[in-house]
């Protein structure tokens, strides 16, 4: 009798922990969906607002007066969103021309794998990295997304030949340091970098 009760136990758990594992393991997939798809909706809707204030910006006083809110507003623009969402957002580059857009070494390591796929023929507007990894023992979402050189941004970030003078002076007052140059249209000239701990 035991032996029989036994073996139907074991049956029955052989037929539902399967179905349990897979319902943890669907769970914690869709948590990670989740929050990749939250990422990723944030990466895309601070770029075009930043395009708008830039264009703004040109419109109104020429792209040297672009150069200044880029240096000011978008920060400005990062930390609210920040604010907002809980992702820590910022900007990073191979080539910076702000010293706080310096990458730390997982953006780095992203920078360059997109840069080496980019090269290969992907496409920079479909380059991003995903993933969980812990730093000072703290588990944290990060999320990047490249950021291809759109026509605008060149009269800024454009062969140096190219920069009207009023640019050239301004970044060279702003960013003595600068390295954002030489780009063409469509190449990546950075990306956008999210994290938060999970």
């Amino acid at each position: 009798m035991k032996t029989r009760q036994a073996t139907s136990t074991w049956a029955l758990a052989r037929r539902v922990l399967p179905a349990l594992l897979m319902g943890v393991s669907l769970g914690a997939a869709a948590q990670g969906e989740a929050w990749q798809a939250d990422a990723r909706k944030v990466a895309s809707d601070v770029p075009p607002k930043l395009l708008a204030m830039l264009t703004a910006a040109i419109d109104k006083g020429g792209p040297e007066g672009a150069i200044e809110v880029c240096s000011v507003e978008a920060p400005k623009m990062a930390k609210a969103a920040s604010e907002k969402t809980g992702w820590s957002i910022r900007r990073v580059s191979l080539k910076a021309r702000n010293p706080k857009a310096v990458p730390d070494a997982w953006e780095l390591a992203a920078l360059q794998d997109f840069d080496r796929r980019a090269a290969a023929g992907e496409s920079p507007a479909t380059l991003e990295k995903v993933e969980l990894v812990v730093e000072g023992g703290q588990t944290l979402q990060r999320y990047m997304r490249a950021l291809p050189t759109q026509p605008l941004c060149l009269q800024c970030h454009g062969p140096v030949a190219n920069l009207s003078p009023a640019v050239a002076a301004r970044l060279a007052a702003l960013y003595p340091a600068d390295q954002a140059v030489g780009y063409r249209v469509g190449e990546m000239r950075g990306a956008i970098t999210l994290k938060r701990p999970q």
